[in-house]
């Protein structure tokens, strides 16, 4: 394993506003003016302005300056539009300003740059630039400001950038500090991305982000502070940590999975499941079907081994209990969990003999040195034991909760922000964890942290998921295998591995919506993408 996937620099590591501030400090401290990289800063998002495609759309600038250096930024980009010969306006609400930006002002004064003495028209035909607060904003707005920027976004929607964090927006978490955060078809993100900004909650006010570099020296960036989120884009899945097979490795030699999916209910599971698990080359592939499918499985995925046929619970999910001897012979992983279905129906107790040969299995799980991926209702299962369990598995585990079965899991945990909630979860229990979402987190219990920078919002569908487990457990059983790690309490999978699987699937999914619109991006259009593994398509993030 490399030592780092993808490196610790100013292109991946997202921080929080402490750390970015601290970093400042660290510069100021060795000897560069607050002048300078105020201008550095600044002078880099004007060019991006310049540069903006479908700039003559817009009636000139209208600069929101706040009282920090947020707003002697946004001066200083005022201060060159109109250098330039461009029509610039500036709106500043507050009377008490620090002095780098004060000065700024004087000088946009002394240029004579108009100065609004009264809030802008919300319907303003200008380009409107946010630079209120930037990371500086702990507390909402002032009512003025919130109602203005709603005002905006429905009156000229599109018409508004923000210089680093759009007003309103906790750089940290991404989560509103009042009301309403200003809505930017663009954010330039100085120097490095603030961690807030790629949350699920902030992509709606965010837009595209867009990264200013201020060539940070690199000795900053090596040792942020606490455990370093890295965020990973398509340009990463080239340098992904696969372990690649022998040349002269048969299949059982290119990773053994075994599939347990689908059931009464949730027949199409299964498909997706394997579809996936195919997706990914892995070797051999066995599964363990519910008996409503078991006849027809085999004309969609010939080449799987099908085990004998299970049952349904009283809840109609698949019964574990039915399991043969010896199922878990053989392998290098196990998925478990995509359609599996409930053990019992809410309110109605279960069967003491179901409920003790349930146990059964999960014990054998328990001391199974292989690889186990625990996916949607074996994450449910597992919660109505407890996730304690986990701390008890002598093999590797991933688990790829949503929102839902995390909380399930780990409910004083799920309150935190999701990088924090992803790791404190993998520490506890030992497990790499995938959280998912619009911008899916994953954690490993030594403190790495990853979180995809893009991802096809169109994938959010049922089914998704199911390909995803399959995918990812089908690289982990190939990676083990190519490792060739040993079995027993020292094997692992590393965690890397999980991250760079739902890499690929991320952008699997750009690739369906590209060729095939939003509306192609189905589960088994997205299986195929990921066999065909091709490059995805660039995610519009500018570096």
């Amino acid at each position: 394993m490399p030592a780092s996937w993808p490196p610790l620099d100013a292109d991946h590591v997202l921080v929080s506003s402490e750390t970015m501030a601290a970093i400042e400090q660290q510069l100021f401290a060795s000897g560069l003016p607050v002048e300078a990289l105020m201008e550095k800063a600044a002078l880099a998002v004007s060019r991006r302005l310049q540069q903006r495609p479908g700039r003559d759309r817009h009636d000139g600038l209208l600069v929101l300056v706040g009282p920090g250096h947020n707003g002697g930024d946004g001066l200083v980009v005022a201060r060159e539009w109109h250098l330039a010969g461009g029509r610039v306006r500036i709106w500043c609400p507050f009377e008490r300003l620090r002095p780098l930006t004060d000065a700024h002002l004087r000088h946009a004064r002394w240029l004579g740059l108009p100065l609004l003495e009264d809030p802008p028209d919300p319907a303003d035909s200008a380009l409107w630039v946010d630079a209120l607060f930037g990371i500086g904003q702990h507390r909402p707005a002032d009512d003025t400001i919130e109602t203005l920027l709603r005002d905006r976004q429905r009156l000229r929607p599109g018409a508004l950038v923000a210089i680093d964090v759009p007003t309103g927006l906790d750089a940290d978490d991404g989560a509103l500090l009042g009301t309403v955060a200003a809505t930017a078809s663009t954010t330039y993100c100085i120097g490095l991305i603030k961690q807030g900004l790629v949350q699920d909650g902030a992509l709606r006010w965010v837009g595209q982000l867009e990264r200013v570099c201020l060539g940070l020296p690199s000795a900053l960036l090596g040792q942020p502070s606490g455990d370093p989120l890295l965020g990973l884009s398509a340009a990463d899945r080239t340098t992904a940590p696969w372990p690649e097979p022998d040349p002269a490795a048969g299949k059982y030699e290119r990773g053994r999975l075994l599939v347990l999916a689908g059931s009464r209910r949730f027949r199409g599971a299964a498909h997706l499941a394997l579809a996936g698990a195919t997706a990914s080359g892995c070797g051999s592939l066995r599964a363990v079907p519910p008996r409503e499918i078991a006849t027809q499985l085999w004309q969609v995925h010939p080449h799987v081994v099908l085990e004998s046929a299970l049952g349904a619970t009283p809840a109609g999910g698949l019964a574990l209990a039915d399991l043969d001897e010896g199922w878990l012979d053989r392998l290098d992983a196990v998925l478990l969990g995509p359609g599996l279905g409930g053990l019992g129906n809410p309110g109605v107790p279960v069967a003491a003999a179901i409920e003790a040969r349930e146990r059964q299995r999960w014990q054998e799980l328990a001391a199974f040195t292989g690889l186990l991926m625990l996916d949607a209702d074996g994450l449910n299962r597992l919660a109505a034991m407890g996730a304690d369990w986990l701390q008890g598995r002598r093999g590797p585990t991933w688990i790829t909760p949503h929102e839902g079965e995390f909380r399930r899991l780990f409910p004083d945990l799920a309150p935190r922000p999701r990088p924090e909630a992803a790791l404190a979860a993998a520490r506890r229990c030992g497990a790499s964890v995938l959280l998912k979402g619009a911008r899916s987190v994953v954690a490993a219990p030594d403190g790495r942290r990853w979180q995809l920078l893009s991802a096809c919002p169109d994938a959010a569908r049922a089914g998704l998921g199911d390909v995803l487990a399959g995918y990812a457990a089908g690289r982990g059983a190939m990676a083990l295998a190519a490792a060739a790690l040993p079995s027993g309490p020292a094997a692992s999978a590393d965690t890397a591995w999980l991250a760079a699987a739902a890499l690929d699937h991320a952008h699997a999914g750009l690739h369906c919506r590209d060729h095939k619109g939003a509306g192609g991006v189905t589960p088994l259009a997205v299986a195929e993408a990921l066999a065909q593994r091709e490059p995805a398509a660039a995610d519009g993030d500018r570096r």
